[in-house]
């Protein structure tokens, strides 16, 4: 299905002392690599919400392979699962500037109604654009 990649150089801030990105970083860079994503269709999370609809994460699971460090630059490629419904599934894979992959990963997010708090279908507008 549609993929999307990113590039984010690593911060000092998001390591330890020896140089390791902590792992609860890996959250911020998979939100990063699916807000990009969405970007490339011309949808944002500000103007989703602006319509009423939420899209919080309900799953999400990391499969640590290799460790990232201070200052590399790693890739984030990010790709739809399948077609969403009430929830949008993505895979993703963070590699480093040599190829190695470094994490797999896997969010489920679900199409929550602002209003009401419930689940609801994924809007048309969404569905039109991908």
């Amino acid at each position: 299905m549609k993929e999307n990649e990113i590039f984010i150089r690593i911060r000092y801030g998001e390591t330890d002392q020896m140089g390791v990105v902590h792992h609860g970083n890996y959250a911020l860079y998979l939100e990063m690599g699916r807000t990009e994503w969405l970007r490339t269709f011309g949808i944002s999370y500000s103007q989703m919400e602006k319509e009423g609809v939420m899209l919080p994460v309900i799953s999400m699971s990391l499969n640590y392979k290799k460790s990232a460090h201070y200052d590399a630059i790693i890739k984030v490629k990010t790709q739809l699962k399948k077609t969403p419904a009430v929830k949008i599934e993505f895979e993703y894979e963070i590699t480093n500037e040599a190829g190695e992959i470094l994490v797999q990963a896997n969010t489920v997010l679900a199409f929550i109604n602002m209003k009401t708090r419930r689940p609801m279908k994924c809007p048309d507008y969404i569905l039109d654009k991908l």
